[in-house]
Formats: structure tokens, C-alpha cells, sequence
């Protein structure tokens, strides 16, 4: 079935999506883009994932053409238009086309695109027995070269990381930064449970702070569940009693082994469960 996809000012067939060759997104990853999730009609946390795009084009100099009471539209019109009541949102903004070579300033109109589709990033299976995942050598690019904040069009530093994990037989890698200290995984954000306590990466570990990490952080303390961001090794993942991965696409994800070593019982755990639960929750609210 034909997908309709927005671009720029337009509803359009998929087949006449187009961008140029000599776009600066394709040709070097120039650019922003937002994973959204909607629910019932709604898309979860819309406001949060227009900011952070703002944010993240502000921080390269990109200054989309489009306001964001415009942009809300145009993300809430392609699901309409797709027929989908739950659906992924895939929203990119890209420099726009110019000639060869790295300067933005040699480039103009910018482009606006709008996805939707459905998505399943992982099997059922998973989400019931959870995840085994491995470390890759791979690091996490430093914050001083690239904020991981700015959630960019070159994701080569992930998918890097990721292969390592799918060759390991894998569907997800945890990477750690240039310390050593646990960064979060390919796609995903990681927290682990210690005793009470449920623990992630703060910020300056060089993560992405997720709008799912975000919300389960609240969810977590709206239930008293003591909540921390706390620089975390990778022996403190070892010795969890529980871990789980959270990201807009996965939700929230049971991992039972890191790299061979079963995690607690092994199995997912009761405070992944009650979060997982409650996010199920808050979504459809």
C-alpha cells in the first residue's frame, strides 16, 4: 500500500517524496530528525519531541522554515492521512540542497519530512522474556566532538556498535563512553535496578536524554520507587538485580545478560514489569 508523506508544505504520494542528490543530509548527515509514537490517535508527548528538534537545530545553525504549530500539524495530518491510529512518526529536517562540499552556507531550502508507518522493533518474545546484549568496543562519540544531545542524521557511531551486536547474535549493543562509564545502548536509553534503587546514566555520560527515559524517570518516582542518575560501570550492570532499556520505539525492554552474565534472576524482573505497566498506561491515558 502507498504511504503519503509530507514535505514541506504538502501532502504527497510516496513516490513523489523526493529530496536532491546534492542534498547535505544525504551527502554528509546534516541535519535532525525525531522518532515519535502515537496512541490512540494522540502522539505521545508531541510538544517535548518538537523541542528537542528545535533544540538540536539550533545547536548546527538550521533554522527550519517552518513554525512548530506547523510542523504539530503536519506530524498529526500524515497519521491521519496514512490511516493510522497507532503509528511511528519518523520527522526530519534536513539542510537542504547545495553544491559539493561541507559549507552550509553553500546550501538553501531546507526540507521538512513527515513519516508514519507502523513499527516493531522487536519480537513479542523479547518483551517477555527480555534481551540478551553484549558491550561493543565501539565507543560513544565524546561529547566534546559531538553533543549527544543534538540528535542527528549520522547515526554511523550507533550503527557501528549495532553490527557488533548483531554479529554477536544480538539485537542490541550497550556502548560506554571514552571513561568507560555506561553510556546507553544503540537506540535505547539503560537503567538498572539495585536493591530499591532504579539507577541510569546522568546526561554528561554522554547520553541522548530520551523522552521515554524522561517519563518512566517520573512514572518511577510517582510509584516511590527511588530514582537516580548515577554514573554507572559496566560491573554495576553485572551485579544488577534487574535492567531494562526504555526508547520511543522499544518502550520499555526487559534485558536479562549482558555480555554472558545473567542479570539477577535472569528473567524480567518486578519493577520492569510494574514500570512497563505503568507506561502502557500513561500512553493511552
Amino acid at each position: 500500500m502507498s504511504r503519503i508523506v509530507f514535505m514541506n508544505d504538502r501532502l504527497v504520494p510516496e513516490a513523489e517524496a523526493r529530496v536532491s542528490v546534492f542534498d547535505h543530509g544525504l551527502l554528509y548527515g546534516d541535519g535532525v530528525f525525531e522518532g515519535l509514537r502515537s496512541y490512540s490517535g494522540r502522539v505521545f508527548r508531541l510538544d517535548e519531541h518538537l523541542d528537542r528538534l528545535y533544540a538540536s537545530a539550533r545547536a548546527i545553525c538550521l533554522e527550519i522554515p517552518l513554525a512548530k504549530e506547523v510542523v504539530a500539524k503536519a506530524v498529526n495530518d500524515t497519521l491521519a492521512a496514512n490511516k493510522l491510529s497507532d503509528g511511528y512518526v519518523r520527522l526530519v529536517v534536513t539542510r537542504g540542497a547545495g553544491s559539493l562540499g561541507l559549507d552550509p552556507n553553500r546550501t538553501k531550502n531546507p526540507q521538512v519530512i513527515v513519516i508514519a508507518d507502523t513499527i516493531a522493533l522487536y519480537p513479542r518474545e523479547h518483551y517477555e522474556k527480555g534481551l540478551r546484549i553484549i558491550t561493543a568496543a565501539t565507543q560513544r562519540t565524546q561529547s566534546a566532538a559531538l553533543s549527544p544531545r543534538i540528535k542527528s542524521l549520522n547515526y554511523l557511531n550507533n550503527i557501528m556498535a549495532k553490527l557488533e551486536g548483531l554479529q554477536a547474535g544480538c539485537v542490541e549493543a550497550l556502548m560506554l563512553n571514552h571513561k568507560g562509564e555506561v553510556a546507553e545502548c544503540t537506540g535505547d536509553n539503560i537503567f538498572v535496578v539495585r536493591g530499591t534503587k532504579l539507577l541510569t546514566p546522568p546526561p554528561d555520560a554522554g547520553i541522548l536524554e530520551g523522552i521515554t527515559r524522561n517519563a518512566v524517570i517520573e512514572l518511577a518516582q510517582a510509584a516511590g520507587i527511588d530514582c537516580r542518575e548515577q554514573t554507572l560501570v559496566r560491573h554495576d550492570l553485572y551485579t544488577a538485580d534487574e535492567c531494562f532499556l526504555t526508547g520511543t520505539a522499544a518502550e520499555v525492554i526487559p534485558v536479562v545478560e549482558i555480555d554472558g552474565r545473567k542479570i539477577g534472576a535472569g528473567v524480567p524482573g518486578p519493577i520492569t514489569a510494574r514500570l512497563t505497566k505503568d507506561f502502557h498506561a500513561l500512553v493511552r491515558q
